[in-house]
């Protein structure tokens, strides 16, 4: 019987990442550069996969619309949202080694947890964890800019633009993918906190008083999501925000988290956000931010929000880490280790090896392979034994290995292997496509 265990460590998937080719440190050729991470070859795919999978999921529906936003914005955007004066993590430092923590992370009465120096932490102070820039040649207080710390503001005040222009009604949503930036005092864990990140953010606009039903069905509808990713139920939970914990602009917020490796961590906030974002772009900006309501005798209001945001990098890291087994740990002759993504997001659907290099049987993996390639990521593979190539495929997620052998010339049939059960099954090459394809309907 297969003994499995999960991924236990953090440091044995950050290895795991870097030999395969997942994720790499950033700038690792200078010594890296903390909080920032590369994606390569394959887990930019496993990043595509996730994003179509919500893209979908969001926006192939009548009532919810896409947006592409600017990471730059007007600066006076970050005043009316509250970022410039309230974004901001208690900060310390050591006066000893030097080092910078969060206040609201660790005891303050304790020596410091780098150089356990006491007394030599210094009393907190607000740090601002926006990013700022400057636009144009000249540096001058007017040129100021900000990287956006989230991209639900670039949806907001594309509101009136995106509702008049696809003359939608309420209630609708506005997704986005995109890019934010927050000077993270202390980043780490992997990708689980960062200072460049990427968000999947909806902002649901709805008629006042109708909030708490539209939040418990976007509730339903994101959590189904995850599992639908093949996430266990056992790793989710929700997490509501206590009432005297709630941000400023919400009246109710609530969290899912995974088990990580780490603990428990959130990977998606669901918050009923109020009116608060329209109703201060509109008193900063002048412009009026109403919504014309045609079926309520023309009555004008701003809107209410209910918002979903998941991040991608952390939705990303969740999938793996619930994907990685370790099987009959120990053991050489059997052990093997495997991410068991669902189909849908692993990076390399299949992979097409010849039993051996010879032109006869390469021929024929070849033209297979460049059929397959057309419709679905896949990956050639003739180095090394069958046994190590097979394992190579499974530390990668890929849910079949198709093999050419000398059989394979005179009766046309190759061999199929499933990622997870190891089977393998003998078809007609002819066959192979619809094979994938009704083992693909997703």
């Amino acid at each position: 019987m297969t003994k499995e265990t999960n991924l236990k460590s953090m440091n044995d998937l950050v290895a795991l990442c870097k030999q395969r080719g997942f994720i790499f440190q950033s700038s690792e050729v200078y010594g890296g550069f903390g909080g920032c991470w590369d994606y390569g070859p394959l887990g930019v795919e496993l990043k595509l996969n996730i994003k179509e999978r919500w893209w979908k999921g969001m926006t192939l529906r009548e009532d919810v619309v896409g947006l592409d936003s600017s990471i730059l914005m007007h600066p006076s955007v970050w005043q009316a949202s509250g970022h410039i004066e309230g974004f901001s993590d208690p900060l310390v430092d050591c006066k000893n080694c030097k080092e910078r923590f969060r206040a609201d992370q660790i005891d303050l009465a304790l020596p410091c947890p780098k150089c356990g120096s006491k007394g030599s932490l210094t009393e907190p102070r607000d740090f601002n964890l926006m990013f700022k820039t400057q636009v144009g040649p000249v540096e001058t207080t007017a040129s100021i800019a900000y990287l956006r710390p989230e991209t639900a503001q670039g949806i907001f005040v594309n509101f009136l633009n995106v509702q008049s222009t696809m003359r939608k009604k309420l209630p609708f949503g506005i997704a986005q993918i995109g890019k934010a930036f927050r000077n993270e005092i202390t980043p780490g864990n992997f990708i689980f906190r960062t200072r460049e990140f990427e968000q999947m953010e909806m902002q649901y606009f709805v008629k006042p008083g109708s909030q708490k039903d539209a939040m418990e069905a976007w509730k339903e509808i994101r959590w189904n999501w995850h599992l639908a990713n093949g996430l266990r139920p056992e790793k989710l939970r929700w997490a509501p925000h206590p009432a005297d914990k709630l941000a400023h602009y919400a009246d109710a917020a609530v969290d899912i988290e995974y088990e990580f490796p780490i603990g428990w961590g959130e990977m998606e906030g669901i918050h009923s956000r109020t009116d608060f974002d329209l109703t201060e772009h509109q008193k900063l900006s002048g412009k009026k931010l109403e919504y014309v309501d045609q079926a309520d005798g023309n009555k004008k209001y701003i809107p209410y929000v209910v918002e979903t945001s998941v991040g991608c990098d952390r939705s990303l890291l969740a999938v793996m880490c619930d994907a990685y087994r370790v099987e009959n740990q120990g053991d050489a002759e059997t052990e093997r280790t495997v991410f068991r993504f669902h189909p849908a997001l692993a990076p390399i659907k299949a992979a097409v090896m010849p039993l051996m290099k010879k032109p006869e049987l390469e021929e024929i993996a070849m033209k297979i392979f460049s059929e397959i390639q057309t419709r679905y990521r896949s990956e050639y593979d003739t180095a090394g034994s069958i046994g190590k190539r097979y394992r190579r495929q499974d530390e990668i997620g890929t849910p079949y290995c198709i093999t050419v052998d000398y059989d394979s010339i005179s009766d046309q049939s190759v061999t199929i292997r499933n990622r997870d059960s190891m089977k393998q099954e003998r078809i007609h090459r002819d066959q192979i496509m619809n094979y994938l394809l009704n083992n693909f309907k997703f």
